[in-house]
């Protein structure tokens, strides 16, 4: 259970007639069309779909990392599709925090080094980022690898030092994107559970992508991408 700082209050999620798509030689490639989401705040939903559906670029709209074509996103009562510039890294700063299938770590940095640069990301003061990155560390039983750079870790390990900085921001909403697309069967165990207890215990509005059957039968609502637009899983 994360227990190294209080969560932000859990938003609620509406995307309504989202439309999105990409240049091709070929014409317009269109991943989203007209799709209509609704999360509570504190909701737990997962998202399936075959590669190429677009269920990352519906994460990366969520997470205002990504403008779509038409449409509204509505995260908190702020309509983010409308964000531009300052907003729109304020939003992502205060709001998201996200968790990759490739964890997205610095080899370059140590465990804690990388959380501490999530801290100084999200405004954290300078002299409560060591602890802070130590707590969220111990928080997903890292507590005696923070020295470890990324190479000197398994892949679940990665995986548990991506939510602590993921964590770093106090997050109302976290996106997590095949959490355990790179993980054996038992990491794929432990970081679900924990992702759960993130839900759980600091009512984050949790959305996950996921190929993964057993992850996606944790959530409170599964749904599946298809022909751009959200069915039920």
């Amino acid at each position: 259970m994360l227990e190294a700082s209080q969560p932000r209050e859990a938003v609620a999620i509406t995307v309504r007639a989202l439309r999105h798509h990409y240049r091709t030689p070929a014409g317009p490639l269109v991943v989203l069309d007209g799709l209509d989401l609704d999360v509570p705040a504190g909701g737990y939903v997962a998202v399936s779909g075959q590669s190429g559906a677009g269920k990352s670029t519906l994460l990366s709209i969520l997470g205002g990392l990504e403008r779509p074509k038409a449409g509204d996103v509505i995260v908190g009562g702020v309509n983010v599709a409308g964000l531009k510039g300052d907003e729109l890294a304020a939003y992502r700063r205060s709001t998201v925090g996200f968790v990759f299938q490739h964890f997205g770590l610095l080899d370059t940095l140590s465990a804690r080094e990388n959380v501490e640069l999530a801290c100084a990301l999200a405004r954290v003061p300078r002299q409560r980022r060591r602890a802070r990155a130590g707590d969220l560390l111990a928080a997903v039983g890292l507590q005696e690898r923070t020295a470890h750079r990324p190479t000197q870790l398994s892949g679940g390990e990665r995986q548990r030092v991506a939510i602590a900085r993921a964590m770093a921001n106090r997050p109302s909403v976290l996106l997590a994107d095949e959490p355990t697309g790179n993980l054996d069967e038992d990491s794929t165990e432990r970081v679900a559970a924990l992702l759960e207890s993130i839900h759980r215990d600091h009512a984050c509005t949790l959305v996950v992508v996921t190929h993964n059957r057993r992850l996606a039968a944790r959530a409170s609502v599964r749904l599946a991408l298809r022909d751009g637009k959200l069915v039920a899983a």
